[in-house]
């Protein structure tokens, strides 16, 4: 039986795949073995002893203690993909109020209510106040081209906006499934000198962090509309507020709203909407829960954000998984006590990502409860389970 610990209210798209005889899933657990979770930040939350893996029901994993969890050998999973669909509709949607000014007019609108016949009349004497440009044939600049990013450059083009992607870092399968008619920048500052409006798709990091400030902010056209649905301080508020003011920027629009940045007419903050579609909650419970089972009972990871990809076909009686430091003779150290003990190995695979390694070995035979003691007891192991 395994315990899961749900952080918040979890799809029962998702919960439903965990079969009750094998799982106990409940809000209020001591010690789980896995934790499900979506936005709870965990930062300061003591890890249980028996924790072996948390999935996170989304993409972001800020508000999850990574680093701690690698030191113990706990699994981090995220859920890359599962709700583009809705982040995509909606940076279509924020390209649209960052152009026509709809909120303000409908808010506007909303404010005429008592004036009787009065209101037709003001509607037309006023209108123009609310105008602003069309998308078609202007230049939008994505940067990141992952799921959500790949998906809004190819949606874009059949709205009839050239599309300039940006992404050091693009998968082979993200490649190609972009259509032909994204043109490929050479650098970041080609793409943000040359657009007319930005949509940015990347993760927040030590590299990203503040990416965009005002040495950025003054290489752009005069105008420029930017979409940030990805993470707040991809963003230096201060320097993004002194370029609405001065008119570089024209229009801001953010999923992430802070204190200072509201208040100003051409900033719009959206109260993290993103992937709040019950479409996208369901996907990323199904993707968390699928992830999480083929972990636990099969010793599998896959789209982990601090283990590599490591998934076997099980073929023998018995498996191990060992997560530890990528350092030489490590697999060696391992093979050679179950081979002190004659236990034949009848399939393994070893990955290895940022310096952790992450090894399954089948063996054809039960193994001595003594065994898995004596591989954690090798230095640089952090974690043992036996299948």
């Amino acid at each position: 039986m395994f315990t899961i610990q749900k952080l918040n209210k979890i799809s029962s798209k998702g919960l439903d795949l965990m079969p009750r005889d094998d799982y106990e899933v409940a809000s209020e657990l001591s010690n789980p073995d896995a934790i499900l979770v979506r936005s709870f930040k965990m930062l300061d939350m003591e890890l249980p002893p028996k924790l072996k893996a948390v999935a996170r029901a989304g993409a972001g994993v800020n508000n999850i203690p990574v680093q701690k969890c690698t030191e113990k050998g706990i699994v981090v999973f995220n859920t890359p993909g599962a709700n583009a669909n809705g982040v995509k509709e909606l940076v279509l949607a924020s390209l649209f109020i960052s152009s026509r000014r709809i909120n303000k007019g409908i808010n506007w609108t909303q404010a005429l209510k008592g004036k009787g016949d009065e209101v037709p009349k003001l509607v037309e004497k006023n209108k123009s106040e609310f105008a602003g440009p069309e998308i078609f044939g202007k230049k939008l600049g994505v940067i990141g081209l992952g799921a959500i990013g790949a998906m809004v450059a190819n949606a874009v083009t059949v709205l009839g906006m050239e599309v300039m992607g940006y992404d050091p870092f693009i998968s082979v399968d993200a490649a190609w499934g972009l259509s032909r008619n994204v043109v490929k920048a050479t650098n970041l500052d080609q793409l943000i000198a040359s657009s007319d409006y930005i949509t940015i798709h990347v993760p927040l990091n030590n590299k990203t962090k503040a990416m965009f400030n005002k040495d950025k902010f003054d290489i752009m056209k005069k105008g420029i509309r930017i979409i940030n649905l990805a993470r707040g301080g991809l963003v230096l508020n201060k320097d993004l507020i002194e370029a609405v003011e001065n008119g570089t920027v024209g229009c801001y629009v953010t999923d992430f709203p802070e204190d200072e940045l509201l208040g100003y007419d051409n900033i719009i903050t959206i109260p993290h909407l993103g992937a709040s579609t019950p479409e996208s909650e369901e996907n990323c419970a199904i993707m968390a829960v699928r992830q999480l089972r083929s972990f636990l009972e099969k010793g599998n990871i896959e789209n982990s954000i601090n283990f590599p990809e490591c998934t076997l076909e099980k073929r023998g009686h018995t498996r191990i998984t060992v997560a530890h430091d990528n350092v030489p003779n490590m697999v060696g150290q391992i093979t050679t006590i179950l081979a002190s003990s004659s236990l034949n190995i009848a399939d393994m695979l070893n990955r290895h990502k940022n310096g952790i390694g992450y090894s399954i070995i089948d063996i054809e035979s039960p193994m001595p409860d003594q065994i898995a003691g004596k591989i954690k007891s090798i230095e640089g192991v952090k974690m043992v389970r036996i299948l």
